[in-house]
């Protein structure tokens, strides 16, 4: 099965090993965002004395991203729990 394929299928029609594998994947992406979303923030910070740039709006634009991985994570998550996996 195709990646795309994944894509297109409801999270219920999952099977248990995409389940999990999809729970990992999100979450190591959820956690890699977030962290380097904190180190622009305070990058940013240590560098303000040079002014504003485009960097300085960069990690409130990755914010919805942030929260669609964290969306999906918790949908994933409620299906394991669902599946008693």
């Amino acid at each position: 099965m195709k990646n795309s394929d994944l894509k297109n299928k409801p999270i219920t029609e999952y099977t248990n090993e995409e389940l999990i594998s999809n729970e990992k994947k999100v979450k190591t992406m959820t956690i890699m965002l977030a962290v380097a979303m904190v180190l622009m923030f305070f990058t940013n910070i240590f560098t303000a004395t040079k002014g504003f740039n485009a960097f300085s709006i960069m990690p409130m634009a990755f914010i919805p991203i942030l929260v669609v991985n964290i969306n999906n994570l918790n949908k994933l998550k409620k299906e394991i729990k669902d599946r008693n996996i």
